[in-house]
């Protein structure tokens, strides 16, 4: 055997203990890169329905100069629209943030979707960011209770569960009465939730009206209507209402800002009431033929009456008016004009467009229908609804 002499050991032995640094270090450089530079923690709390309050802990090397929360709200959006909100710290290592979202600027409903994320920079230049992550806005000032029925789920807190069923059901019925004879079908899953009362509802939001007994969120997946358990038979009227106005504003929506008129719109809701529709509707404009006092479309195309008989007026000429239409050019003539509403149109332009008349022709072949004379006879002061 062939001895190696000890300063050829001590050679190998220094080359074995040169590789192992390089090893350590090179290991140590892949730590220190893979660490980030900021570490972020963040955390939020709803206080329902005043406020959202984010935040964020950040530590760095350098003074975290910058805190920023990022967020987007699920709803019906032409753009993919960030919104931001900075924190107030004074710079430091390690810094606390945080920045509230006022709800009286730019409120939220029930059971909205937040996707929020924190991102920051420090005095050398480098960045960290938080995961995405999504806070649901709940009520949870009640204990709710949830039942789904195909593309519906309904919350409620007070209440029996055939209570609950009975309005799924009438909802489900309103979207195919509404779906068989406008051909507007949903998009997306709808939640509906169902309060106590009509004051119950009204302390959801921020600036409820003191009449406001149901609502649909525009742009939102999301309705919201106040029905008493001994108030069943209204709930089963209100909610297919609420209903159709979310799915008909889902599929008119439009990058312009342009509405339906007002008949339109409060039209195909009480038609998607059905049988149940409310009999004052029915007895105001029965009044109203027989004493020479109807209103023009013209009229009706803006915010109805704060007056209650001029309203319930409002709302049975407008129910009447979209039932001749369906009735008398069908449901395809009501789903076209649907849709050029949704291309931006105006009033006028949109009904000449599917019709070949405008409102003020519309009036008369519907007065007509009533046996009426075709001429539109001058009005009583109306007096606007503020919302």
């Amino acid at each position: 055997m062939k001895h190696i002499s000890s300063p050829m050991r001590r050679t190998i032995a220094c080359a074995v203990i040169v590789a192992l640094s390089v090893v350590f270090l090179a290991g140590s450089a892949y730590r220190a890169a893979a660490a980030p530079a900021i570490t972020l923690t963040s955390s939020v709390q709803s206080t329902f329905p005043t406020s959202m309050t984010f935040r964020v802990h950040a530590q760095s090397n350098s003074n975290v100069t910058q805190l920023r929360v990022h967020y987007k709200v699920g709803r019906q959006n032409f753009a993919d629209v960030t919104s931001e909100g900075w924190a107030q710290f004074t710079p430091a290592t390690t810094v606390d943030g945080s920045w509230m979202w006022d709800m009286r600027k730019s409120g939220l409903p029930p059971g909205a979707q937040v996707e929020y994320w924190w991102t920051a920079t420090d005095a050398a230049g480098n960045t960290g960011e938080t995961p995405h992550a999504t806070i649901s806005f709940d009520d949870d000032r009640h204990k709710w209770q949830t039942t789904t029925s195909g593309q519906i789920t309904l919350e409620w807190y007070n209440g029996s569960q055939s209570f609950a069923s009975a309005l799924i059901t009438a909802a489900q019925q309103g979207l195919q009465r509404i779906e068989n004879d406008t051909a507007a079908i949903p998009q997306g899953n709808i939640l509906i939730f169902i309060y106590a009362s009509a004051q119950d509802l009204q302390s959801a939001q921020i600036f409820a009206q003191q009449w406001e007994g149901g609502t649909y969120f525009e742009g939102y997946n999301i309705v919201a209507v106040g029905v008493a358990t001994d108030q069943l038979f209204y709930g089963q009227a209100a909610v297919p209402h609420e209903l159709t106005h979310l799915v008909v504003h889902q599929i008119t929506f439009n990058n312009y800002g342009a509405d339906l008129p007002t008949w339109l719109d409060e039209g195909l809701a009480t038609y998607g009431e059905g049988a149940l529709a409310n009999p004052q509707y029915k007895s105001a404009l029965n009044s109203a033929i027989q004493n020479h006092q109807l209103i023009s479309l013209r009229s009706l195309s803006s915010p109805f009456s704060a007056i209650s008989q001029q309203a319930y007026i409002s709302y049975g000429e407008s129910n009447s008016v979209v039932t001749f239409m369906i009735d008398t050019y069908g449901k395809a003539k009501m789903r076209q004009l649907l849709d050029v509403f949704h291309q931006g149109s105006g009033f006028d332009e949109a009904l000449t467009k599917v019709y070949g008349f405008d409102q003020d022709g519309l009036d008369t072949v519907w007065r007509k229908s009533l046996g009426l004379s075709s001429a539109i006879l001058p009005e009583p002061d109306i007096v606007l609804a503020a919302g």
